[in-house]
């Protein structure tokens, strides 16, 4: 009998995701099927970039960016134009495309910082914290509120989520206004900002060599195609954790990133704590931009 979910048929439900833990396809799949309602406002119109795991975690993964691959006829195509070429993405475009994704063999699923229909201008900025393997979880919550303060300042508000690894992501979200080149600069500015507050602590150095007691603030996330997990996506790791939506009064000592995984998350979801993410209004504005990227004392 055909395994189906949200209509979509599921090949070779059995077949072994995550060894470690037992977990299958349909596991991933139902997983993906639970949160799909959350998720998809996450990743609903986004170009995206994809880990493909055919085999689960007993095989190489590769990435999936802009190259014609099959799919389920609910996810979209779109062609977007690069430096030297088109390329054409996959787009989530509803709930059935979440669950068609992992039918796919996908693992991860990582998400433009703008959308299909608006694609040269960011509806949001994010700063990746990635810390050096000597950097204990507290100075990266120490950092990631750091990051928040500077961007109240100037006049933003941030919310905050686990990467399904050892970092933490810092997300602004936009109107969209400034083209990718801006928010680029803008990003920077307020990396290395936090950087020179404390330069044995943050680092800008994608150079793994001399950060292993640093924490990266990586703004690249910020560059036109590059890319960052989605919220709640599940990660090609053997613990099968997940990038968690979390509230910033969640952001303490008690927090434990591994516990949010595939199996654990459908069970204790309750609150939405990015509710109002949805709802922010804002703008770089003229003043923040000048005073981030031009050095000035910010108020």
């Amino acid at each position: 009998m055909d395994t189906v979910v949200r209509g979509i048929r599921i090949s070779n439900p059995d077949r072994v995701v995550y060894p470690d833990l037992g977990l299958t396809k349909i596991d991933l799949v139902r997983y993906y099927d639970r949160m799909a309602e959350r998720m998809l406002p996450h990743v609903q119109d986004r170009p995206l970039t994809l880990v493909h795991c055919p085999e689960g975690l007993q095989a190489p993964c590769n990435y999936m960016r802009h190259r014609r691959v099959w799919g389920p006829n609910v996810l979209k195509r779109v062609t977007i134009k690069e430096k030297t070429k088109v390329g054409e993405y996959l787009a989530v475009v509803n709930l059935e495309g979440v669950v068609a994704l992992a039918q796919m063999g996908i693992i991860e699923v990582h998400t433009w910082n703008s959308t299909i229909d608006d694609v040269e201008r960011p509806n949001r900025i994010v700063w990746d914290l990635d810390p050096g393997p000597e950097v204990k979880l507290r100075d990266v919550i120490a950092a990631a509120i750091a990051v928040r303060d500077l961007l109240d300042r100037l006049g933003l508000q941030s919310w905050v989520k686990t990467t399904g690894g050892h970092g933490i992501h810092v997300v602004a979200p936009l109107t969209p206004q400034r083209q990718w080149d801006e928010c680029l600069v803008f990003a920077k500015a307020v990396a290395e900002a936090l950087t020179r507050t404390d330069a044995s602590r943050y680092t800008t150095a994608f150079a793994k060599a001399g950060r292993e007691k640093k924490i990266l603030i990586d703004y690249l996330r910020n560059n036109r195609t590059n890319t960052s997990v989605a919220a709640f996506s599940a990660r090609a790791r053997p613990a099968a954790t997940v990038s968690m939506p979390l509230s910033w009064k969640q952001l303490t000592a008690r927090l434990k990133p591994e516990a949010f995984t595939v199996t654990t998350v459908p069970k204790t979801l309750r609150t939405d704590q990015w509710r109002d993410y949805w709802s922010c209004k804002q703008k770089i504005s003229a003043s923040a931009f000048k005073a981030i990227t031009q050095l000035r004392r910010i108020a």
